[in-house]
């Protein structure tokens, strides 16, 4: 695994939800721009910047590929 996916597996182990749960709640979001996304993780969330990151990435280009 390369990218963003890469840290999933410690994104699940260190915080306890599944990617799933986390894009979820990225997608049900008000915010869309990447670093708002991630600040608003980091902040609401208390996820770590490259955790958060990771997510948001990986989420919004998923969704750019649809």
């Amino acid at each position: 695994m390369k990218g963003p996916a890469s840290y999933f597996p410690s994104i699940e182990k260190k915080y306890g939800r599944p990617i799933a749960e986390w894009k979820d709640l990225i997608r049900s979001s008000p915010l869309t721009k990447h670093m708002e996304l991630v600040s608003w993780l980091k902040t609401e969330h208390g996820l770590g910047h490259g955790h958060a990151n990771a997510l948001v990435a990986h989420t919004l280009t998923e969704d750019s590929a649809k």
